[in-house]
């Protein structure tokens, strides 16, 4: 049976009118849903019961398990259930600017960075619109609160899963459904090209960062393997591409990994790797874990990063860390659930 929150307003004006029914349906089913957060079709008390009936017969709104929540400071982890026994993550962490929730979007991942944790369980499956929207409705019935950003940056390539991540964020942005303007949402890849390009010319306005993480080809190819398909020229090719067409900047985001790529040559070959380009650099301290060996570099080698880029006239932040006592690892959470430890 499929999930009504698969659906994007048109599509299920579409299906009322298949069904012969008036399109303007479509609204008021979205405001149960996403307005008043309704648990079952019998709820929506301004339709019809044989509409009703009909509902319940076509669709679920069946909600996902929360199998486990993990807090630590302005930091919220969560372990979700799938219908089909499957797990992703999400995490809720507070800002100064407000709430934003990172959310999966594969079960599993097949980029197999080496420093990743989500990539050690390969891909299961690809999410459904559903399975991206509904941990958004959990966590704020589950925290009382009002989600503000979204980042797809958790479990999964959200490019290797396109159109229902499409689909989502048709959802999301949809004012009568999440209403998440597209300025507050991040898609983050590690660099699939072709999409990045096709990603450039379906007009949405959500922010996009690249995973980066190395400042040459041998590095990268050796940290991220999609680099030996599509190499750091060609990434920034399509990235200066996506620029020129939207006129919007990029995030690249470098995870810094003790005495791996945090040199002070490195940060010189990052330097003049983004030189020109209307981005900014997010150096990000690792989350270490107990299955990969990489180390977070040392806070004084990442202040000393920061300040050479600074120098260099590189637009660079420092990202806040989040999570240590909460397994904070994208995909930690899950594989010590599927490993039983």
């Amino acid at each position: 049976m499929k999930n009504i929150y698969d659906y994007s307003l048109d599509d299920l004006a579409n299906y009322f009118l298949n069904i012969e029914e008036k399109k303007f349906k479509a609204i008021q089913v979205y405001d149960w849903l996403y307005k008043k957060r309704v648990n079952s079709f019998y709820e929506m008390t301004n339709l019809k019961k044989d509409l009703i009936d009909k509902l319940n017969s076509d669709f679920s709104l069946k909600k996902l398990t929360i199998l486990n929540r993990l807090d630590d400071v302005d930091v919220h982890k969560y372990l979700f259930n799938l219908e089909d026994n499957n797990q992703i993550e999400a995490v809720l962490m507070h800002h100064d600017y407000g709430n934003s929730l990172c959310i999966s979007t594969q079960v599993g991942c097949n980029m197999s960075c080496a420093f990743c944790e989500s990539g050690r369980l390969k891909k299961v499956r690809n999410l459904m619109p559903s399975e991206m929207i509904l941990p958004i409705i959990q966590v704020e019935e589950d925290l009382n609160i009002k989600i503000s950003h979204i980042v797809l940056m958790g479990i999964g390539e959200p490019f290797d899963n396109y159109e229902n991540v499409m689909k989502f964020l048709d959802i999301v942005n949809e004012p009568m459904g999440i209403a998440l303007g597209s300025r507050h949402i991040t898609i983050s890849t590690c660099g699939v090209v072709p999409k990045i390009l096709e990603f450039m010319n379906n007009g949405k306005q959500v922010n996009l960062a690249i995973s980066l993480h190395a400042p040459n080809d041998n590095l990268r190819n050796k940290l991220m393997p999609i680099n030996k398909v599509y190499n750091l020229k060609i990434l920034m090719d399509a990235v200066k591409k996506y620029i020129n067409k939207t006129n919007r900047r990029v995030t690249f985001e470098y995870i810094m990994l003790k005495n791996v790529n945090d040199s002070k040559d490195n940060a010189l070959e990052l330097a003049n790797l983004v030189r020109g380009i209307n981005c900014y650099i997010n150096l990000i301290p690792y989350n270490e874990t107990s299955h990969i060996e990489f180390k977070k570099s040392e806070k004084s080698r990442i202040l000393e990063f920061y300040d050479y880029l600074k120098q260099k006239g590189i637009n660079v932040t420092i990202r806040k860390e989040f999570g240590s006592k909460v397994m904070a690892a994208c995909g930690q959470l899950r594989s010590n659930y599927k490993e039983g430890s």
